[in-house]
């Protein structure tokens, strides 16, 4: 469903190299690559292309390279379909290695220059990305004063803002505070809560913790089991299904365009929870986290 206003995302562009390997060799070993892909990537670019795939009109806020070599990702996020025009040009793009064994375990290596992570300058600089548009997702990895900015932004606005992943210190509760949609991984909830989540009850107690901070509508991930989103006044679980997990890589960010897609399309919280959880899953059967969510429109 194409929308007349689009989606700002706010993140994390970079570059992914994803190796398949049978398994991880002992010190001074070597192991056979059986597969190899290099392509667009990081939370923000995985949510942006998520979200084209089933139906949006987006643009990105991020910084990429100005090397000649680092033009590769921002002709892949235009062939994807991503308004780049406020994509930073600067420094090094960020590199993400995933290194993939046969049976799904992941190694995941970040080289993330300081010059490849967003300001509260470059959000001023680009307040322009926020026109038309009804919905701006932040990824919490990006620093606290930047994240501030777009939240307030969004918020004098009246856009819809969702929030993805964690953020520690003083700050914590005025982001959550501006916030309407935050998704967190078990690991991000427990950050921002305290709560160790062992059980769908922990991530019941963590996710009324934060709903009462602000947000309107908290997923968070419950681990080994599924997903649980939680509003006032109700709350859906979907568990795990019997995908084969290729690679965990890019769920998080698929869950996230599927729930941001439903609720856009107004179709309540249960059902965006559903094609959230679906696109999760269609994501961990491919190697890397790159979505193909087309079969979901």
């Amino acid at each position: 469903m194409q929308h007349s206003t689009g989606i700002l995302v706010v993140g994390q562009v970079a570059r992914d190299l994803v190796l398949g390997i049978e398994g991880m060799p002992e010190g001074g070993g070597s192991a056979e690559v059986r597969e190899r892909r290099e392509m667009l990537g990081g939370k923000g670019a995985n949510q942006a292309v998520g979200l084209i795939q089933l139906g949006a009109s987006v643009r990105m806020l991020g910084v990429v390279g100005d090397d000649e070599t680092d033009s590769f990702v921002l002709e892949q996020a235009r062939a994807d379909g991503i308004d780049v025009e406020h994509v930073i040009r600067r420094g090094t793009t960020a590199l993400l290695l995933d290194i993939v064994e046969a049976d799904g375990t992941r190694r995941l290596f970040e080289d993330v220059p300081e010059s490849a992570l967003l300001t509260a300058d470059d959000i001023r600089a680009h307040e322009s990305a926020f026109d038309g548009v009804d919905t701006v997702i932040l990824q919490l990895q990006q620093p606290t004063d930047a994240l501030l900015a777009a939240a307030e932004l969004a918020r004098d606005r009246g856009i819809r803002l969702v929030l993805d992943g964690a953020i520690e210190g003083p700050e914590r509760d005025r982001l959550l505070g501006l916030a309407d949609v935050l998704r967190a991984d078990a690991t991000e909830a427990s950050i921002l809560t305290g709560v160790e989540l062992g059980s769908r009850d922990d991530a019941k107690r963590a996710a009324i913790e934060l709903l009462a901070k602000g947000p309107s509508l908290v997923a968070v991930a419950v681990p080994g089991q599924g997903d649980l989103v939680v509003w006032d006044g109700g709350e859906v679980f979907t568990p795990l299904g019997d995908e084969e997990v290729v690679d965990p890589t890019g769920a998080g960010d698929a869950f996230v365009a599927g729930l941001v897609t439903g609720l856009r399309a107004g179709h309540g919280q249960q059902h965006s929870a559903e094609l959230a959880h679906a696109a999760a899953g269609a994501t961990v059967t491919r190697l890397g986290g790159r979505p193909d969510l087309t079969g979901l429109r």
